[in-house]
């Protein structure tokens, strides 16, 4: 998200610098645009890749087919050879190395040498030439689990074997922003033998049929004035759709977009990831502005749209195209098929209007998700919510040694885990432009401050005192299984 302009090329320049072309679209993902880095080195503490023999199916006793998955190794402040070991979790994003973010500070306080393993099918680890439904079918939270854990395993004794050691264990601690902050969680609950705790930065570990509390939290985090200008664009926007569909949406520049719903849900998102990402005057000053000068709100939200979040955030308008979504071709740099999938299967997150007071059209329903997901991987395709919340606990996870953030103005907190409970702290950091993943991104969460610096946080004071929480949380785990590098049960 960022800033407005310097002057717009140069704006567009860092933007560009700070991210690379991955976006979701719709139903965005939590974890969207959030890992949009460029191979610039100083956004990376590394983009060496490394590649590892992974099981396909483990659930699987008959079929023992592998695939290559990618990881990177980060070990300039590993403390040989009895550090501890940073697993990162990479998300439902092409993973192109270990971003620069606050786990790199976290790195060097403690020593630790960072790992990260690229998610299933995302980026280069395709185990397929096609993405097709039947080919989609490996493609899971819970198959994803076990790539963690067989490959934590894998490194450790690579790591023995280098040592000329048997047996020898580091202490483990796994790291995940979004997504992979829900990753994070479920695999300190489903393999507490395998690390000393984890961080589930705004971990989405609560699977969601009509996620409506999504849009209410964009409502909250606009502000009665911004909030009251949004939903006024939102009913110009449905009745001028009604008489002038065509001309209107090149107006926004998304003609390709024949599906309203489509359409809707890319107005949508524009305005979402002002919050999301911690940039909301980007979006709130110029349209409040535009309002109190009475000037045309339709007008002034499509120049917001196509100048700075198809201009200046490069979100591409095909990703809102159900036409794109059916594409089986595996792109590296193209993830929205897949994340789909993992939507439409086991997490929905449906971002449906709220009944009252919504900001977002009321045409984006339950029924438009669901025509989607056929539309898009044909019959019998259906969210299982019910199902992946038994499997995980969703927020009443009873699992350990687990430490949940998540930013105030973060529209996918209400997925997440937002009250402590025993040896399961949680903490929500309040400030202005606190979003996604704050803790280790800092403000904006999107282009990436290096380090995760927080001097851009409206309350820096708020992220500091949050990590210090983190940092001593993190300090008392390694040192209760220091040695062992497991947890007690």
């Amino acid at each position: 998200m960022g800033m407005m302009r310097l002057s717009k090329c140069l704006v567009s320049l860092l933007f560009l610098v700070a991210l690379s072309g991955f976006t979701h679209g719709f139903v965005m993902s939590p974890h969207t645009l959030l890992n949009r880095l460029s191979q610039n080195s100083n956004y990376y503490l590394t983009t060496e890749e490394h590649w590892f023999d992974q099981t396909l199916d483990h659930y699987s006793p008959y079929d023992h087919r592998q695939f290559k998955q990618r990881y990177y190794e980060f070990l300039d402040n590993f403390q040989v050879p009895d550090g501890p070991i940073f697993l990162k979790i990479c998300g439902e994003s092409s993973c192109n190395g270990i971003s620069n973010d606050y786990l790199g500070v976290l790195a060097k306080k403690f020593g630790a040498a960072v790992v990260s393993l690229e998610h299933r099918y995302y980026g280069k680890s395709s185990p397929f030439k096609s993405h097709t439904t039947e080919n989609l079918k490996y493609l899971s939270s819970k198959q994803a689990l076990f790539d963690l854990a067989v490959f934590r395993q894998w490194y450790q004794e690579s790591l023995n074997l280098k040592r000329n050691k048997t047996g020898a264990e580091n202490s483990w601690f796994v790291f995940g922003i979004s997504y992979s902050g829900a990753l994070s969680a479920w695999f300190r609950l489903k393999f507490p033998h395998l690390t000393c705790g984890s961080l589930a930065s705004s971990g989405v570990v609560l699977a969601v049929y009509n996620y409506t509390d999504f849009d209410k939290q964009v409502g909250e985090s606009a502000g009665p004035e911004c909030k009251a200008v949004l939903q006024e664009i939102t009913e110009l926007v449905d009745r001028s759709l009604e008489s002038n569909r065509k001309e209107l949406k090149k107006q926004f520049g998304a003609a390709e977009l024949e599906i309203d719903g489509d359409f809707l849900y890319f107005l949508a998102d524009a305005a979402v990831i002002a919050f999301q990402y911690g940039n909301p005057d980007a979006l709130c000053t110029p349209l409040v502005e535009a309002k109190k000068a009475g000037e045309d709100l339709v007008a002034a939200y499509a120049k917001y749209v196509k100048d700075f979040y198809v201009g200046t955030f490069g979100v591409s308008i095909e990703t809102y195209n159900q036409n794109h979504l059916k594409n089986t071709a595996v792109n590296e740099g193209n993830s929205d098929r897949l994340w789909w999938f993992q939507v439409c299967t086991e997490v929905a997150y449906f971002q449906v209007a709220p009944s009252n007071d919504s900001i977002r059209s009321s045409k984006i329903n339950t029924k438009y998700h669901l025509d989607l997901c056929k539309n898009v991987f044909g019959e019998g395709i259906y969210p299982e919510v019910d199902m992946t919340n038994i499997y995980y606990g969703g927020t009443k996870i009873a699992g350990s040694k687990i430490v949940f953030t998540n930013g105030s103005q973060d529209p996918w907190r209400h997925a997440s885990k937002q009250t402590s409970s025993p040896d399961m702290p949680s903490y929500i950091i309040t400030c202005h432009n606190c979003g996604h993943g704050t803790d280790m991104r800092g403000c904006p969460q999107s282009p990436l401050s290096i380090e995760g610096n927080a001097e851009n946080c409206s309350a820096p004071d708020a992220v500091n005192k949050v990590r210090q929480k983190m940092i001593e949380h993190i300090d008392l785990w390694l040192s209760e299984c220091k040695g062992t590098g497991r947890s007690s049960l």
